[in-house]
């Protein structure tokens, strides 16, 4: 089977005397019945013409972020979002660093910027400026933000020199996406749950107790279980943030809800729990507004633990068990301690009392405690939720597989 069949690649060629390989990429790609769009820098078009790439695409090629018609349908985001992946070939020294800085000055960058799909980048530059101390730091940069390097290659160049620089071959770059592509199929296999976000417990109509949550983090890895090829759930509480629609959204409240909607869709390989579940309800919530007054007395009962009960099911405990610890004080023995209490597989752990990680903001730094003392308990330090997911869920795949 062919498994780049309708496959969605947005190419963008950069400028450099390597950008001659990417007509014989785009031929390699179309004859795998891939679908490919193309993104020319302005310095790229000193190398390859605009007629020479639509011919073999077949495809409009884009090229200008200042094009009244193309920004008119927001090149920008739509081509971003219409990629299953995102190739950048050759990579130039000046565009990894632009991308390690964040810098979005043009259509490709900008489109980089945008994405939340897999990039992959091919350098291709002389070997002294691969060499150069502040490329290897872009490049590693980058790989901490998730992208993929392909290449270099150790030959001889176009400006005459031998050593580490030269563009990988396309046939080598069509093997690691069909990689790619392969172990995303391999994880079609697999189901996923996530609960995410805070849950409402109400007191009367207009009033109710909740626990402080975004909902980013689970967001973060339902976003990157999909990715990866999972079919995915995500039951999530009252939250204001957008998910990709390949994703099987679940809206709930209160825990009960959150407990139903998780029961109704087990079986799955792996269930994570990164929901802020709050721990108690209102007996008898009132159906009436509770006028002022000077003090209020509430009576609570215990809600449902979800973690515990799917980590202790008999027949419908996934194979893999995650949950989530926000903590302000011992962090480390309050994680062991629940990673035991709970019976989860592992238990992922942060300090919310850090003002610049977790609920609000995009950032995360996490610790995860295994179950299995054979496994080495370990730290993420602080990096973007999205990272954190993809690294969680890597070691996910590992995992299953």
């Amino acid at each position: 089977m062919n498994n780049l069949q309708d496959k969605k690649i947005l190419l963008i060629i950069c400028g450099g005397i390597s950008a001659y390989k990417s007509l014989e990429l785009i031929r390699l790609f179309k004859k795998n019945d891939a679908q490919v769009k193309t993104i020319l820098t302005k310095s790229a078009k000193e190398f390859v013409t605009p007629l020479s790439i639509s011919s073999l695409s077949k495809e409009k090629v884009y090229d200008d972020l200042f094009n009244a018609e193309n920004e008119a349908e927001m090149d920008h985001i739509s081509l971003s979002r219409w990629a299953d992946i995102i190739l950048v070939a050759p990579a130039t020294a000046n565009t990894i660093s632009k991308l390690s800085n964040g810098s979005s000055d043009d259509l490709a960058s900008t489109v980089i910027l945008a994405s939340n799909k897999d990039i992959f980048l091919t350098p291709a530059m002389n070997v002294r400026m691969w060499e150069h101390t502040s490329t290897k730091e872009n490049i590693k940069k980058l790989k901490i933000y998730g992208y993929k390097i392909i290449g270099p290659e150790i030959g001889d160049m176009a400006c005459g020199e031998f050593g580490e620089g030269k563009m990988t071959e396309p046939n080598d770059i069509l093997k690691k996406v069909k990689d790619h592509f392969n172990l995303i199929d391999k994880n079609k296999k697999f189901k996923a749950l996530v609960t995410a976000g805070p849950t409402h417990e109400y007191i009367d109509p207009v009033r109710f107790l909740t626990n402080k949550s975004s909902g980013k983090q689970g967001f973060a890895l339902a976003e990157s279980l999909a990715k990866k090829g999972f079919e995915t759930t995500l039951i999530s509480g009252p939250t204001n943030l957008d998910i990709s629609e390949n994703i099987n959204l679940i809206k709930v409240e209160t825990a009960e809800d959150m407990f139903k909607a998780t029961q109704n869709n087990l079986p799955v390989d792996v269930a994570i729990f990164s929901a802020a579940v709050v721990d108690f309800k209102i007996k008898t919530p009132k159906n009436q507004k509770i006028k002022k007054q000077e003090s209020l007395e509430l009576n609570l009962e215990k809600n449902i633990d979800i973690l515990n009960y799917v980590s202790n099911h008999n027949s419908l405990r996934p194979k893999l068990v995650i949950g989530f610890a926000a903590e302000t004080n011992n962090v480390e023995e309050n994680a062991k301690k629940k990673l035991i209490e709970k019976n989860c597989d592992w238990l992922v752990a942060n300090d919310v009392s850090n003002k610049t990680i977790g609920f609000d903001s995009d950032f995360n730094e996490v610790a995860i405690y295994y179950k299995d003392k054979n496994i080495v308990d370990e730290k993420i330090y602080m990096k973007k939720k999205s990272e954190i997911s993809d690294e969680i869920v890597s070691k996910v795949i590992n995992h299953l597989n």
